[in-house]
């Protein structure tokens, strides 16, 4: 098997992760609210550590191959700032009753907002995949397992609320799949058309840019759709703090 085919493949099991997450839909609880509080708590939690610990740091260590410190940091800066700016226009465009099939409008919103930040964040990540496999192997193969990691979280914060909100879990199953199917897409943009212009800089910004947009989402979509639940307080803290430490696992194994 050739670097390319393996990229690829690497792309499509990191992507396809997502799906994983969308499992919860078939797990029957009297309780609906208690899966949505500790689902959405958990992806918040995962969203939030990944812009910090990860996307923001490795946005830097790129930038850092061809500028100045004090131009890194600005240009990491203005860029999650971009990407909030991209979540709310994003949030702002959105229609509020998509569909008469809809019995939860917000909840629906926050899985669809959800899939479309995720879909612009996979994108980047399956051209970084794709790249680095290309070039390297075994960097390939750490960067596929950590993207899939996360994945599979991300999956959670688009199936769960729109499952809750439509109660087909078709619909659901079709937005996790589309998000999933964004990652070897990215890999394909990078065959086709990037890989003679993609550079360190660009994939810097870009993922400055997602962490800007997750942030939001998890401070404006996921955490205060999770507040509209008054009672549960300690699953919202437990399953957020378990959001945040499962990120971290990766640090330590």
């Amino acid at each position: 098997m050739n670097n390319t085919v393996f990229a690829f493949v690497l792309t499509i099991i990191a992507g396809f992760s997502t799906m994983i997450g969308s499992l919860l839909i078939f797990i029957k609880k009297k309780n609906h609210d208690k899966i949505v509080i500790s689902s959405l708590s958990f992806a918040a939690g995962v969203m939030i550590t990944v812009s910090i610990t990860d996307l923001v740091p490795e946005s830097m260590v790129l930038l850092r191959s061809n500028l100045q410190d004090i131009n890194i940091v600005l240009i990491s800066f203005l860029s999650v700032i971009l990407g909030i700016v991209i979540s709310m226009l994003i949030d702002y465009y959105l229609p509020d009753n998509p569909s008469k099939q809809v019995s939860n409008s917000s909840l629906f919103r926050v899985g669809l907002i959800s899939m479309v930040a995720i879909i612009l964040h996979n994108i980047p990540e399956g051209i970084a995949t794709f790249v680095a496999t290309k070039s390297d192997i075994n960097l390939g193969i750490t960067l596929a397992i950590a993207i899939a990691m996360h994945n599979i979280p991300e999956g959670i914060s688009i199936s769960i609320p729109i499952y809750y909100a439509t109660k087909s879990k078709k619909t659901a199953l079709l937005y996790t799949f589309i998000s999933a199917m964004s990652e070897p897409f990215g890999a394909l943009l990078a065959f086709i058309f990037l890989k003679n212009f993609i550079n360190d800089v660009l994939l810097g910004i870009l993922f400055s840019i997602i962490a800007g947009i997750m942030l939001q989402i998890s401070f404006c979509e996921l955490l205060p759709s999770v507040k509209k639940y008054k009672d549960n307080k300690l699953i919202k803290i437990t399953f957020f703090i378990i959001g945040i430490i499962f990120m971290l696992l990766k640090f330590i194994i």
